[in-house]
Formats: C-alpha cells, sequence, structure tokens
C-alpha cells in the first residue's frame, strides 16, 4: 500500500526514501491544496523521513524557499 504526503490527492509517495527526499523537493510545487493540507502532508512528511532516517532541517514546510540546497 502506498502511502502519499497529500493522501486526498494522492501526491508525492512516501514509500522509501527516494520518495521523502523527492517529495520535499517538489513540496511547493503540489497545486490545489489548503495549508491545512499542507501542514499535516508535512508531518508524514517528517514521520517518513524519520522511519528512513533522513534528516529533514526544517519544521515546517514554511522554511523550505528559505532553505539552501
Amino acid at each position: 500500500m502506498t502511502h502519499f504526503a497529500f493522501p486526498k490527492q494522492q501526491k508525492e509517495p512516501l514509500d522509501d526514501a527516494a520518495h521523502v527526499r523527492n517529495a520535499i523537493a517538489r513540496f511547493n510545487q503540489v497545486e490545489g491544496v489548503t495549508e491545512k493540507e499542507r501542514d499535516e502532508a508535512w508531518k508524514r512528511i517528517k514521520q517518513a523521513g524519520a522511519k528512513f532516517d533522513i534528516e529533514i532541517k526544517e519544521s515546517s514546510w514554511r522554511e523550505l524557499h528559505h532553505s539552501k540546497k
């Protein structure tokens, strides 16, 4: 069963480390979602990141556009 950052829209799968990194990279490109849905998606991404031992420095998705990649 695939888990998504945005399950209602079935966007940004979180089934392995590569998917989690991709979800973070593409997070701001997801369209048609509310800020509440983004907040919930970020929580799912953070949980998946912990599961796959991925360090996520940002505490909120709102910090993503300020991050240096």
